[in-house]
């Protein structure tokens, strides 16, 4: 299994176990699991609906790629530890991370 750590809008942390090799993103994990989560393009790194920061964690993920940066670089609380959730697959990698979800929440 692959354990890591979410923390919603109002701080509330809850621990998420993936079993391993199961091929899902961090944001379809994230909506399987009830966050709201807007995730409008459908994982494309078109929208950045699915902002997060990576509290902890950062150093092991792969760099984000051209279309991930330009996406973030849109949004105005996006810091040097903001990544979107779409673009992080659930491997190994994020084994003891903690997200926490900075995209807004829908209506």
């Amino acid at each position: 299994m692959i354990q890591f750590t979410v923390e919603d809008r109002t701080g509330e942390r809850q621990p998420i176990a993936i079993p391993e090799g199961i091929n899902l993103s961090l944001m379809e994990v994230l909506k399987a699991s009830d966050y709201t989560i807007l995730a409008t393009c459908g994982g494309m790194a078109l929208c950045a609906t699915c902002h997060v920061q990576v509290v902890k964690g950062l150093d092991a993920l792969p760099a984000p790629q051209d279309a991930e940066l330009d996406m973030l670089d849109t949004l105005p609380d996006a810091e040097f530890d903001s990544r979107l959730a779409c673009q992080i697959r659930i491997d190994d990698l994020v084994e003891g991370a903690l997200f926490r979800i900075k995209s807004e929440e829908p209506l």
